[in-house]
């Protein structure tokens, strides 16, 4: 019985590749060896799981959300290059995990593609999840060379508060990109503005209040316009394209850079080769924090189900609300949750995670040849 063990991170909890090791030693302690390929999706851990798949990570230092030093790290391998918010200036980089949504910015971002740069990369990916800003990635565009002035020609610090501010925009010093592919990975399909924008949909969940919340979406409507004076006629028509919302409107910025929006479970899965581990397999064990009715609608889990189908898969969860009638259509033989085996909350035990994890892995090893992967 050769087996794949290819999950996500828990979030908040492992990343994937501990998720992947735990299972793993379950499965050798049931007498299965197994193969690991820790996933990502385009979101925060993009760059992790490229390092576990031969990527070479390099360390960065950089302004966090708030400015202050961030260590991270990017990912190269040949030319290719993978990129983060979430260890730049994601959300887990606010100082004490206070949320500051108008004062947070994309600053470090864009001074990650600036190393990124150093390595001569022909394809740059970008991973967007986790972000900690609203602020249309004006903070990713000064970090590459743009300067953004008020309506009196004074220059203005990138950020969300800054926005409604913003007048005119100068690109001429700006950092050149020709000749890198710019790929964003990710799922996000909101606008940059509106109702189902970047300010509406998602500033909530960085803090913001319903009035900032409109005085986020009135300044992304400013620089709209601010960048269709400066040279840049097509953005609001960038601005109106799905994934425009993603990351606070860094899709957005990436976009008026040249990047095209891809799948961000479909890319990963391509990126670290997932078909090349699954050749010759005759289980794969995948998983993440939650399983739920979302699960079923593109996201990474039921991506690769389909790509290694007819292979089985069982799923591993912190916890599943998904009915279990709901299972095949999925892809998945059988769920197990960590939720079955303890009453306690595991989300923010990573030992207590790490020790369910095994111990379903050995499950898994018990049950493997039974019918249906049932326990």
């Amino acid at each position: 019985m050769r087996v794949l063990v290819a999950p996500d991170k828990f979030k908040g909890s492992l990343t994937a590749a501990q998720v992947a090791e735990h299972l793993s030693a379950g499965l050798a302690a049931a007498g299965l060896d197994s193969r690991r390929l820790p996933l990502a999706d385009g979101g925060d851990g993009s760059v992790d799981a490229a390092v576990a798949v031969g990527f070479t990570p390099h360390p960065i230092t950089v302004a966090g959300a708030t400015g202050t030093p961030q260590r991270g790290r990017i990912a190269v391998a040949g030319t290719t290059a993978v990129v983060e918010v979430a260890n730049t200036c994601g959300l887990a980089t606010l100082p004490g995990g206070r949320r500051v949504p108008l004062d947070s910015a994309s600053l470090g971002m864009g001074q990650a593609i600036g190393h990124a740069l150093r390595h001569h990369p022909t394809r740059l990916v970008l991973a967007l999840g986790g972000s900690a800003s609203t602020d249309g990635g004006m903070g990713m565009l000064a970090s590459l060379g743009f300067i953004f002035y008020d309506a009196h020609g004074r220059q203005l610090r990138a950020c969300g508060r800054t926005l409604p501010d913003v007048h005119s925009v100068d690109a001429s010093r700006a950092v050149n990109l020709s000749g890198v592919e710019i790929v964003v990975a990710g799922d996000v399909t909101n606008p940059l503005t509106g109702p189902t924008g970047a300010a509406a949909v998602y500033g909530p969940q960085k803090g913001a209040t319903e009035s900032d919340v409109q005085f986020l979406d009135t300044g992304l409507n400013t620089l709209i316009d601010a960048l269709t004076r400066s040279g840049y006629p097509e953005a609001r028509r960038v601005a109106n394209s799905p994934g425009a919302g993603s990351a606070g409107g860094i899709g957005f910025a990436a976009m008026l850079l040249g990047a095209r929006m891809v799948s961000g479970a479909d890319y990963f899965l391509d990126l670290l080769d997932f078909d090349g581990y699954l050749a010759g397999m005759d289980l794969v064990v995948t998983g993440e924090g939650s399983i739920d009715d979302q699960t079923e609608h593109g996201k990474l889990l039921t991506i690769l189900a389909r790509r290694a189908h007819p292979v089985p898969v069982v799923a591993v969860a912190g916890r599943n609300t998904l009915p279990r009638t709901h299972w095949a259509a999925a892809g998945f033989d059988f769920i197990y949750a960590l939720g079955d085996y303890t009453d306690r909350d595991t989300a923010a035990d990573p030992d207590l995670t790490a020790e369910l994890l095994a111990r379903i892995g050995h499950d898994i090893g018990d049950n493997v040849a039974a019918p249906a992967i049932a326990r």
